[in-house]
């Protein structure tokens, strides 16, 4: 007798309780944080006076401190067997700095803010997405991802409408945004941070590991070839992937308003949201490279229309497509870690991807800075050079990811 297909219904209501808690952690995490990211640099430079220089400054180290310490935290997840109490330590982390927000008034208290959130989200990131591999089976990994992004994505998407919705409550069409708009966000988002923390905290379980590695090592080497590959790859990728900042700016130099912008960013956290789960279990059944392929292909697609787009309303178009890359890719890649190394070392392997890229993220962002407006006397290509850029690198990391051959089940 064949044995009945089973339907996504019944993937989704299959997926362990481990999977519902980690995604609903993000939801309220990124709610509680999106909030406030996206206004910050309005506080520095509207506020305090902060120049672009000091606000690159200090989103630079943050980011760089979150990708160090990502390493770190994966291997130690690793060492102790254990990822729960890591994670959770780690949103704690995050959810007692951002009260500090509110009394900020100095660049410096914000840098130090700033700094301390995301040595949080670097605490995290790794035994969470380990947490999340270890509760599920191969077979259903890449829907358990998506359903994570997708609460992950809702969640930002949340915030977003939240802090929109305040500053036009509070500010009736001002310009600049005001202290105490700012601390009124604040306050807000300290409810759902601490959300975010209690539900992991109750709503999770470490889960035994069954492949015991007694001395985990922070290498390549120790995590395999295939992975070595892989990262070579999607390294290659993300060189060219700048800061969505500048997606923004793009959106601005073409005369999109700041309420069309934050109208923009709705609509692509809602696509977004949408893709990601029926991404992730596509790739259960076709297999995680060939999804991947697809969403860069998309990329290339959508940075050569970033480079040529004409409108502000173009861009909007445009960024509301980028959405369904972020769908395809963004948990797909992060099942495939789990695909390609031994279960033991997982928290070493997500440390080390979250790293890579997050590093990889300043030359990107930089190497996207200077093709645009030069530097010293060279005044650069101008605005579509660094989409030019993007797309031509997303196209041969594409061609090479297609062209890999790892073992038959990542086919």
């Amino acid at each position: 007798m064949n044995s009945r297909p089973v339907s996504f219904k019944d993937r989704m209501r299959g997926l362990p309780r481990n999977v519902w808690a980690v995604s609903l952690t993000s939801f309220f995490m990124d709610i509680s944080s999106e909030m406030v990211i996206n206004i910050l640099p309005l506080f520095l430079s509207n506020v305090l006076g902060v120049k672009t220089n000091i606000i690159g400054l200090i989103e630079g180290i943050a980011e760089a401190t979150a990708s160090i310490l990502k390493v770190f935290s994966g291997w130690l997840s690793d060492k102790l067997h254990a990822r729960k109490w890591l994670a959770v330590v780690g949103y704690g982390i995050s959810a007692l700095a951002k009260p500090f927000f509110y009394i900020a008034n100095t660049w410096e208290l914000v840098a130090g803010v700033r700094w301390a959130d995301r040595v949080g989200k670097g605490v995290r990131t790794a035994p969470r997405d380990a947490l999340v591999a270890d509760s599920i089976g191969e077979e259903q990994r890449g829907i358990a991802f998506g359903v994570h992004r997708a609460a992950d994505t809702a969640g930002a998407m949340v915030g977003l409408m939240i802090a929109l919705l305040v500053i036009w409550l509070a500010q009736r069409g001002v310009g600049e945004l005001s202290r105490a708009t700012f601390q009124t966000v604040v306050l807000i988002s300290l409810i759902p941070a601490v959300l975010a923390v209690i539900a992991l905290a109750v709503g999770s379980q470490d889960v035994a590991v069954t492949q015991v590695h007694e001395r985990p090592r922070i290498s390549f080497r120790g995590l395999g070839k295939p992975f070595l590959v892989f990262m070579v790859i999607v390294g290659l990728f993300d060189l060219g992937n700048s800061s969505d900042a500048f997606l923004v700016l793009r959106a601005q130099e073409r005369g999109l308003s700041l309420s069309g912008i934050l109208g923009m960013l709705i609509t692509f956290n809602a696509v977004y949201t949408l893709v990601s789960v029926p991404a992730g279990a596509f790739s259960d059944k076709i297999g995680r490279r060939r999804i991947i392929v697809g969403g860069w292909l998309v990329y290339t697609a959508i940075y050569l229309g970033f480079a040529v787009a004409g409108k502000g309303w173009h861009v909007w178009v445009l960024y509301a497509i980028y959405g369904i890359y972020y769908g395809l890719t963004y948990g797909t890649t992060k099942a495939m870690v789990a695909d390609l190394v031994p279960e033991a070392l997982r928290g070493t392997a997500y440390g080390t991807y979250n790293a890579v890229l997050g590093i990889l993220d300043f030359p990107a962002s930089l190497i996207a800075g200077i093709l645009w407006q030069g530097l010293g006397n060279w005044k650069g290509f101008g605005a579509s050079a660094p989409f030019f850029f993007g797309a031509a690198l997303s196209l041969i990391a594409a061609v090479l990811m297609l062209l890999w051959k790892p073992q038959p089940s990542l086919q």
